[in-house]
């Protein structure tokens, strides 16, 4: 098993935690903030050296036992994180069937005595705490494991494979250019696609704002990438307009890019003031139907985005904006919460395929041999089409039983 690439799948599920709202369930709990980053900032100093370890472990058995310890550690800690998001998501869907039942409530109270709600309230506190709590004690063992671990590699002596060690994993740039080959998601594809191709007599919003919303690693990149590339989106729209927007929310880059995409020999997008730059969007839009995406967007502010939408109300009736991102509290300040597409993980099946195409393996002659440990590895990815992905990459050169 291929220790890097684990760490990989660890380190961006920590950076999750510490870029998204999830962080926020567990602020409660002492010491868990705390705990994360001192977990990331271990971990990103064993990845830095890890492809020396790599390399050194065939011949070393002492260093074999080090990267086994490690890769070992780096399950448990999935498997955490795994029960942290999930906990998570669970909370958040208990709010809205709570903000249900109250209004419930206040509409009966005079009618109907509910004497058993508090106390049920209640249990169902204190076991969520219990839970928060027990993640967040695993969470601190992991570390110290972790620690140890790192000091240990000192011993070693290993190489460090990298100049600079980044607080977290960066982000690269998208295009609009898709994936050679996709797995899954012909359904959310299929229902994205009419959406953006419905127009229906009773639509007043222009641009409709479609969000496609999930964890890191889900794809939602890769399927705005198939949708935008449609055949039927392309004869739809008489533009298409891809940028990439990542963290922090820029308007002025990102109105820039608009423009560029928009006409490239307008002189308009060097422009640093908003207000040149968005009179320019506003007069290359007109009357056009149009379809924006904003790929990645984590956490404008309302001002920012109200200045960015403007003129893009300047397009022809039938125009879209289709964003990605992981935080609903984007989608509920973009007031688009009611065309919001969830992306669950991907089923095993497809993320098998995704592993052994990443892998450079016909799936049709693996041995069963390879294919039990093939799946064994595909369940650790969650139905994270990126993990499966990186794993299966890491396979391509493993051709024998035992580097498995």
């Amino acid at each position: 098993m291929a220790a890097e690439a684990l760490l990989t799948v660890v380190l961006d599920r920590l950076a999750t935690i510490a870029l998204d709202k999830v962080g926020e369930e567990f602020r409660l709990v002492t010491g868990v903030e705390k705990e994360v980053k001192s977990l990331t900032r271990n971990l990103e100093a064993i990845r830095a050296v890890l492809e020396d370890a790599e390399q050194r472990q065939v011949t070393e058995a002492t260093v074999r036992r080090w990267l086994s310890e490690l890769t070992e550690v780096s399950f448990e800690m999935d498997d955490v994180l795994d029960e942290w998001i999930t906990e998570v998501l669970k909370r958040q869907m208990e709010k809205q069937e709570q903000q249900g039942e109250t209004a419930l409530v206040v509409a009966t109270k005079k009618k109907v005595c509910f004497p058993c709600l508090s106390s049920c309230f209640y249990v169902g506190q204190v076991n969520r705490l219990m839970l928060r709590r027990d993640i967040a004690v695993r969470i601190k063992e992991l570390n110290e494991r972790v620690a140890s671990i790192d000091k240990e590699k000192q011993s070693f002596t290993f190489q460090n494979t990298t100049t600079r060690v980044p607080e977290l994993p960066q982000r690269q740039k998208t295009t609009s250019l898709p994936n050679v080959k996709t797995f899954g998601r012909d359904s959310e594809k299929n229902l994205i696609v009419s959406k953006l191709l419905s127009e229906g007599s009773q639509e007043k919003e222009c641009p409709l704002i479609i969000p496609i919303v999930g964890m890191g690693g889900m794809g939602k990149t890769t399927l705005a990438q198939l949708v935008c590339n449609d055949q039927n989106v392309i004869s739809h729209f008489d533009e298409r307009i891809w940028v990439c927007v990542s963290d922090p929310f820029e308007e002025i880059k990102i109105a820039q890019a608009i423009i560029e995409e928009l006409d490239k020999d307008n002189h308009s997008k060097n422009s640093t003031v908003l207000q040149t730059l968005t009179q320019c969007m506003h007069r290359l839009i007109e009357g056009k139907r149009f379809l924006l995406v904003l790929d990645d967007v984590w956490s404008p502010k309302l001002s920012q985005w109200e200045e960015l939408i403007k003129p893009l109300r300047n397009g022809a009736m039938g125009s879209r904006v289709l964003v990605t991102t992981r935080k609903e509290e984007t989608i509920v300040l973009m007031k688009a919460i009611t065309q919001m597409i969830s992306l669950k993980e991907l089923g095993e099946s497809c993320c098998l395929s995704l592993f052994y195409y990443n892998a450079d393996i016909n799936e049709s002659s693996v041995s069963r041999e390879f294919n039990d440990i093939g799946l064994e590895i595909v369940k650790r990815c969650n139905g994270l089409p990126l993990a499966a992905k990186t794993l299966g990459s890491l396979m391509r050169n493993k051709k024998k039983i035992h580097e498995w």
